[in-house]
Order: structure tokens, then sequence, then C-alpha cells
């Protein structure tokens, strides 16, 4: 009689970048070419299973309840690579992992997707009796970030300090949570537009075209520095107005470098330019708002507990957007469910 192979579940919250991660150093590694801020969301989750079965004789995806594409699954299976290698583990494994907001549209799906199989991967590999990987927060991070730079992120709650670095190998290229009197009392208004559709242009490829053609991108590096040092001075503060007013530049910067990319990446619907209309509006008439995109057509709006519903309530009405929601700060990727370990698995490898 086979025995049922054990499982290992995880759960990750996506994040939203304050001060952007747009181009990389080094794309081998995912290591990014400037710093960037965030905060990770209670409200864009993702929950993924894994485990690692000597039957396999290849590694399974089913993504949001659909096989993966070939690109996808190779995808997985490098970073799986990563794990098995750390384990000393040989076994392929089967992946099932269920986004709870829309997939690649530009809510920072890879993010919570590949902090959750970081997450639940090294758990799992010691489950099926490889050496146990006991890895720090930081290097859980420098993990996560091998299948998706802003996932190195995704490993922490609340917001979160992604450090460039400067080494080849990126061990000094990793997450760090900040905390910050704004954690409890910030909300973010999430406004889908389009329907939560793939976006025409994948995040790794868009980034890397804009770093080789548009003429704007140096500039847009040479910023991020100064844009951190004033969103980190915001955050120590508890000056949302100072966070809220540098994260909006610093979003349509980004975007500027990208729209100016030749030929150019354009993300922005007719609603997305309503959303950003209507946030200003917001603004305007004393509410806390202020927009921050990522690469897709939605808004994102920071804000406060109190103001989160009236933002909400006026981004419903804008034409073009299908679904608003509210986020407050979201918790660290964590295991969720585990098997009880083998008796005879190798003894822990602490990096």
């Amino acid at each position: 009689m086979v025995e049922p192979v054990s499982t290992t579940t995880a759960r990750a919250c996506a994040n939203i970048a304050l001060v952007k991660y747009w181009g990389k150093r080094d794309p081998r590694l995912n290591l990014p070419a400037a710093g960037s801020l965030s905060l990770t969301l209670d409200a864009l989750v993702t929950t993924t299973e894994v485990g690692f079965d000597a039957g396999l004789a290849h590694d399974e995806l089913v993504l949001d309840g659909a096989p993966a594409t070939p690109t996808e699954l190779a995808r997985t299976t490098a970073f799986l690579d990563l794990v098995r290698a750390a384990a000393r583990l040989t076994d392929r494994a089967r992946v099932v992992s269920n986004n709870e907001f829309p997939t690649a549209s530009g809510l920072a799906s890879s993010a919570s997707g590949y902090a959750a199989l970081a997450v639940a991967a090294t758990a799992a590999a010691s489950a099926a009796g490889g050496a146990a990987v006991a890895l720090s927060p930081r290097a859980l991070s420098i993990l996560a970030r091998r299948g998706s730079g802003s996932a190195a992120r995704s490993v922490f709650g609340g917001f979160v300090r992604m450090h460039a670095g400067n080494s080849e190998d990126g061990s000094d290229a990793f997450g760090e949570p900040l905390d910050s009197p704004l954690t409890e009392r910030v909300r973010m208004v999430i406004a889908i537009v389009g329907g939560g559709a793939a976006k025409s242009h994948g995040s790794r490829d868009a980034m890397d075209h804009t770093a080789a053609t548009s003429p704007l991108y140096r500039a847009w590096i040479e910023l991020v520095p100064q844009d951190l040092a004033t969103a980190e001075a915001a955050l120590a503060a508890g000056d949302l107005e100072a966070l809220g007013a540098v994260a909006e530049a610093n979003a349509l910067a980004m975007h500027a470098s990208a729209i100016a990319a030749r030929p150019a990446v354009i993300y922005w619907q007719p609603a997305t330019l309503a959303a950003l209309a209507e946030v200003r509006a917001l603004r305007a008439a004393g509410r806390a708002a202020w927009a921050t995109m990522d690469a897709g057509p939605h808004v994102k709006v920071l804000t406060t507990a109190g103001d989160a519903a009236g933002v909400a309530a006026a981004l419903r009405a804008v034409p073009g957007v299908t679904e608003v929601s509210i986020a407050a700060a979201g918790g660290p990727a964590a295991v969720v469910s585990r098997p009880a370990p083998p008796s005879n698995k190798a003894g822990p490898r602490e990096s």
C-alpha cells in the first residue's frame, strides 16, 4: 500500500511598494537595481501547499485550480531546486497555490506566491526526510527573492525596507521589517480596473525593457535613495502626509520611466486616469488619500482607518473600476499546517 504524501501549507500576503522596485542589477539572482519600501496587506493572500513525492517524475504546479503554464512550472522548479539542494533532497514536488485576488494583474501575486512557497517548501523538504533547513528571517527573505524580487518583502509583515545590497552573491539584498506608529493606523484602498484581467506586459520583461530603452530610467534610479530616506523618516515620525506624498510621486515617476521606454510600456486604462483624478479630488476635499500604482492598471490609495470607507465609496463610483477593497497591514509569511517530522531525518542546518 502506497503511503499518502504529507504536505505543508503556508500563507503569505502580497505587498504594495510605496517606494518602488523597478529594475535589476542581476536578473539571475533577482538583485534589485535600487532599494524599495513596501506595506504588506492582509487582503491580498496566497496559500500554497507543497508535498515532496519520490514517485513523481517531475514537479507539478497547480495555480488557482488549473495546471500551470510551462513557463510558470519551469520557474517554480528552478526555485524548488534551491530548496532541494539545501535539504539534500532529490524528490520532485507537487505544489498547489491559490491567490485570493487576481493573478498576474499588477497586485504582486508573485510576491506572496514565492514567499509562501519559500516557507512551505523548506518545511515540506524536512518532512519528506531531507535535512532540516532552519532559515533565519533574513535568509528566508533572500531565498524568497530568488523566486521574485518583491517576495523578499512579503516574508515580513507591516512596513518593510528592501536593501538592494552591493555583493555579487546577493547576501546583502534582503527585506527588513520597519517599526512605525503608522502600522496600525494606515489602510490601503485597492481599486481594481478592468476586472483584474492579466496585464499585457509582465513585470520582469517590462522592467528589463524600461531599463534598456527608457531615457528616463537613469533619473529614476538616481531618485530612489532620496525617496527612501524621505519615506523612512516619515515612518519614524508617524507622518502619513509625508509618506503619502513621496509614495504618489515615486509611483508616477516609475510609470513615467516605463511610458518613455521605446516602445512604450503603458499599463494605464481610462479608468486608471479617472481613479487618479478622484484621488486628487478627495485630497483636495480634506481626505487622507495618496495614490500608488504598480505594473498594472489598478490604483491603490494610502489612507487612514477613518477615511478608508469614504475613499472606497468614491472609487466604486468611478466608471471602469470593477471592484474595491480595503486592506490593513498584513502579517508575516507563516506555515499554517504541517505534518509531523519523520524520525529518520537528517540533522538541522542553520543559515
